[in-house]
């Protein structure tokens, strides 16, 4: 099974979180700014709400995806006030005509010292126990 994990973060909250899912899955986790070269069974997106939408990086790297070449989607996030942006990344997904996985993983993250230290070392195990539930590992 073909795994990618991408990710966007401006506190890097999503960074330490795609990191722990990457190394959970055993690959690397990459900025949305890399493009997927290859076909991948699962792409693991990490992102967070900005202004109360995903931030139009994340849905520009969305509508560049191809549904032949992507199976699925997988979300993760963190987010200090808001909930997952699983529905805001299913409508850009649905848009590209690529498949939105059902199960994501949210955590509160850190933001301005609201949750001060989230993700923490828990929410990390948490993620990487996801990541390995979801490729079947």
């Amino acid at each position: 099974m073909n795994i990618a994990v991408r990710y966007y973060t401006k506190t890097g909250n999503t960074k330490r979180l795609a990191e722990a899912v990457a190394k959970a899955v055993g690959v690397q986790a990459l900025p949305i700014s890399t493009p997927i070269s290859e076909p991948v069974d699962i792409l693991f997106l990490g992102n967070s709400y900005y202004a109360f939408s995903i931030d139009p990086e994340v849905r520009d790297f969305i509508r560049s995806l191809d549904g032949k070449k992507v199976g699925r989607i997988v979300n993760f996030g963190s987010a200090a006030m808001l909930n997952s942006t699983w529905k805001k990344v299913k409508a850009e997904a649905d848009k590209a005509g690529v498949t939105m996985d059902e199960r994501e993983f949210h955590c509160r993250g850190e933001f301005k010292g609201i949750h001060k230290g989230r993700p923490n070392d828990a929410d990390l195990a948490a993620a990487a126990a996801f990541a390995k539930s979801v490729a079947g590992k």
